[in-house]
């Protein structure tokens, strides 16, 4: 889960998911991201899922292998013609980019005896991972899964098993499940995130694996990744720049830090006091801010309007316009100079 603390520091610039889609292990932490599952059914979610599939991968030992260079249905066809002629068990765990990936069990120097003008790979693991001989894991995955609670996301996500957008939260157990014994559909993934109007794909968290993937299969959308502090400047060029706009976007409205959008920072170090009138579009007030009876909630402030209080200091916005999103919440112990408003601003009032 230390793509969620990249995460955290991302979102401190004002910047916040349109989409989200995680590879393997990393879909929880899209959930999470997304607001579908808690960060503390996450976790535990993670820990029963790691604990299940160790032991599954000891009842029923496996390793895998990438292919290079094949596509995905004559690594289907070389998974199932070779596990034939030697005894084993072959199958296609993950359909990779632009080229494929195969990934297999057993008689890993016979398949790639067999894999001709490619280039075969082991991977350092422990089981054969998206593949039926992780079966053995989903009856303890399933009873964690029934003890955790979903929620609707916040932002599209999009599944390993079918690369489709799913928003009912009752869909998601049976989806993580089916993930165990299912290829991760990520090429496929990919092009639902381009459908959706993404132009910059982010890996948040350690390791490059996955834009290097998106670089190769889908070219259209820029990718980079976010693993240091230093790479947060890259992220805000990338979001800066015009050219990585779409004129008419279909991600959710006013998850991208356009130019027309400013945040609201703190002043000082202390606890956050939202202003009680001020409500974001859509989302109501924030949680422990009732409203005074006759008084009716807005979410349009001027130059120099009050949006809280840090402390006893008052925090007034420099821009006019409207809240998109609270950055912070009320009770909240903030730094001098993190995000607490992020707001659509007025042409020409900034």
């Amino acid at each position: 889960m230390l793509s969620l603390v990249v995460l955290d520091a991302i979102e401190r610039l004002g910047l916040a998911p349109a989409a989200c889609a995680g590879h393997s292990l990393g879909e929880y932490s899209a959930l999470v991201a997304s607001g579908a599952v808690s960060f503390d059914d996450g976790v535990r979610l993670v820990v029963a899922r790691g604990e299940a599939m160790a032991h599954a991968g000891e009842d029923a030992p496996g390793t895998m292998a990438a292919l290079l260079g094949i596509s995905d249905d004559d690594a289907e066809a070389r998974a199932t013609g070779r596990g034939r002629r030697v005894g084993g068990q072959l199958q296609r765990a993950r359909p990779g980019g632009r080229g494929g990936d195969h990934r297999r069990h057993r008689h890993l120097d016979a398949d790639r005896e067999g894999a001709r003008r490619t280039k075969g790979a082991a991977h350092p693991v422990s089981g054969a991972f998206h593949t039926p001989l992780m079966a053995g894991a989903r009856p303890a995955l399933r009873k964690a899964l029934g003890d955790a609670s979903f929620g609707a996301p916040e932002v599209p996500v999009v599944a390993n098993v079918d690369a489709r957008v799913h928003n009912d939260p009752g869909e998601w157990p049976g989806l993580l499940s089916a993930q165990l014994c299912s290829p991760v559909r990520w090429r496929q993934t990919l092009e639902t995130l381009d459908g959706l109007g993404a132009t910059v794909l982010v890996e948040v968290g350690p390791g490059g694996v996955l834009s290097g993937l998106a670089r190769r299969a889908a070219p259209d959308l820029q990718a980079l990744s976010v693993a240091a502090p230093g790479d947060l400047d890259a992220l805000m060029d990338a979001v800066a720049t015009p050219e990585s706009w779409r004129s008419e976007p279909t991600v959710h409205h006013g998850e991208h830090l356009y130019m027309s959008e400013r945040v609201v920072v703190s002043p000082a170090g202390g606890i956050f006091a939202p202003e009680e009138s001020l409500a974001a579009p859509g989302t109501g007030l924030l949680p422990g801010t009732p409203q005074p009876d006759g008084e009716a909630a807005h979410s349009t402030v001027g130059v120099g309007d009050l949006v809280g209080r840090v402390g006893v200091v008052e925090v007034r916005t420099p821009f006019a316009g409207q809240v998109v999103r609270w950055l912070a919440t009320g009770g909240e112990r903030v730094q001098e100079g993190q995000p607490l408003v992020w707001l659509r601003v007025e042409s020409g009032a900034w």
